[in-house]
């Protein structure tokens, strides 16, 4: 015996002579758990096996890792059929003492036994199928299958148990003693067979109570002989003659039939079985070519999709060659517009590597170009008052790149939106000039109007200018050329100044 807390061998002291841990409770824990083990072992031995079950799970619950009580647990689930519940004691008492272990033994004959595998899987699919039938009260087909089960494992408590109570179902009180007679072989003492066994009983008592004969016999002394004959004696007459030979007959045709009728039932409980060999086998080979079809179908579909992945993949790049010539040739044709919308299709992944050089050329022309000729109906849009069209041309410019002619592109691009009435998308570009450009003119124009936008709930266009600030420009277009501090007059665009001015307005005017 062990210590449970340090694993030293206990004496017969009340506490560990290591850990000194007081072990009296744990040694009589461990003495009630070897009682119930013995308990369950006579048990056992007499073939009262519901009883060793129950006293060996006791055993267990006191002591767990109790090796004996748990394979001899896993033996009496063997001998009452229920394979599955002895192999799983057995893995735990496998786990628990791997060394010297007797389980292993168990299950290596159980394991190495690949017929004996079949069988138990076997049998439990079709006692579940026979579960199932009674749930739905098909009680035919539910007896079928249990005696299928009990032919696979005549040892199966449970299953003879069941057969007879579907039998008893059907008031086939005989059969189902006799299903009952086989599992009391089995396991003697169990209270399920023996409540069953009773429950018969009483059936047959109400059914079966035999009827008092008559007596109908006399006896009497002659000297020292005691005759007996019946109280009544008729001579046949020639009409009972003929009934008896009748009756004769009758009776030696049933009893030729009873002694012929199990070989005629025999052979057709052979052609049966055959045939049914016969539809399994058919149901197994169509299951496999179901499932080789199915394969065949897996593969058909990668197949298709690949296909279609790679038909995609040459549509895309069919696409970006053709948008690519498009855009040449729109480019050849000073048509920037069209060159420009056709170039952002093109997708620089569905280029060749021969083609690559090709398109960053033409990509590089046809930007430059795109972005001045844009740029420039944008301003000119915007001098004339068409702050619409001017915010649509400014906008491509500044999509491709928002630093576009040192950053005028994205200012007169919020310009345009605040004279077209849209100051949020107006506001979204002037905090982009104070980010990219600050310490400008056109910061300082940029933060007059978020300033006031944003704390004041802005104000339109005509009103008063928000930065009152002394500069006092007058009415007439003039533009900063290059930070210089040059103004000129008439209508002049700034290229790379500070502080532009919007057509016919100072910059601080709203």
């Amino acid at each position: 015996m062990e210590c449970y807390n340090c694993g030293a061998q206990l004496a017969a002291d009340s506490r560990c002579r290591q850990c000194g841990a007081d072990v009296r409770v744990y040694r009589k824990i461990l003495m009630a758990s070897n009682g119930l083990y013995n308990i369950g072992l006579d048990q056992a031995n007499v073939r009262d096996l519901s009883g060793a079950v129950e006293s060996l799970k006791k055993s267990l619950k006191l002591n767990k890792m109790n090796i004996d009580a748990r394979n001899l647990l896993g033996l009496v689930y063997y001998e009452m059929g229920e394979t599955v519940a002895a192999l799983s004691e057995w893995v735990i008492s496998k786990n628990y003492q791997g060394q010297g272990n007797v389980a292993g033994q168990y299950l290596n004959e159980i394991q190495n036994n690949p017929s004996r595998l079949d069988t138990i899987n076997q049998t439990i699919k079709k006692y579940n199928q026979a579960l199932i039938y009674c749930r739905q009260d098909s009680r035919d087909l539910a007896i079928i299958q249990l005696k299928k089960v009990l032919s696979l494992n005549p040892k199966l408590v449970k299953g003879h148990q069941l057969l007879a109570l579907l039998y008893m179902e059907d008031g086939k009180y005989d059969q189902a003693n006799k299903a009952l007679r086989y599992a009391a072989k089995i396991d003697e003492n169990n209270t399920t067979t023996l409540r069953y066994q009773k429950e018969i009983k009483n059936k047959l008592k109400e059914s079966g109570s035999k009827k008092a004969k008559k007596d109908d016999l006399i006896s009497f002394q002659s000297g020292n002989d005691t005759v007996i004959m019946p109280a009544q004696f008729k001579d046949n007459s020639a009409w009972q003659t003929i009934l008896n030979i009748v009756i004769g007959v009758a009776l030696g045709i049933a009893i030729t039939m009873f002694l012929l009728l199990p070989n005629i039932r025999q052979q057709s409980k052979s052609e049966e079985n055959e045939g049914i060999k016969a539809a399994n086998e058919t149901i197994s080979k169509k299951d496999q070519s179901i499932s080789a079809l199915e394969i065949q179908v897996n593969d058909l579909t990668n197949q298709v999709k690949e296909a279609k992945d790679a038909s995609q993949a040459v549509e895309s790049k069919f696409g970006s060659y053709e948008a690519l010539i498009s855009a040449y040739a729109s480019y050849l044709a000073e048509d920037m517009d069209a060159a420009g919308e056709a170039l952002g299709r093109v997708k620089p992944e569905d280029i060749g590597e021969n083609i690559t050089p090709a398109f960053h050329d033409v990509s590089a022309k046809v930007n430059e170009k795109y972005l001045a000729v844009m740029y420039q109906e944008g301003y000119n849009a915007y001098s004339k008052g068409d702050y619409q069209s001017a915010a649509e041309k400014l906008a491509k410019v500044v999509e491709r790149d928002e630093a576009y002619q040192n950053g005028n592109a994205i200012y007169y691009l919020a310009q345009s939106h605040r004279r077209n009435n849209n100051m949020p998308d107006a506001l979204i570009y002037y905090q982009k000039v104070l980010e990219k450009y600050p310490g400008t003119e056109r910061a300082r124009v940029a933060q007059s109007y978020v300033d006031a936008n944003g704390g004041s709930q802005g104000q339109q266009d005509g009103n008063q200018s928000p930065q009152d600030n002394g500069q006092g420009q007058q009415d007439g277009q003039q533009q900063s050329q290059q930070g210089d501090g040059q103004q000129q007059d008439g209508q002049q665009q700034s290229q790379q100044g500070d502080g532009q001015q919007d057509n016919g307005q100072p910059e601080g005017e709203q």
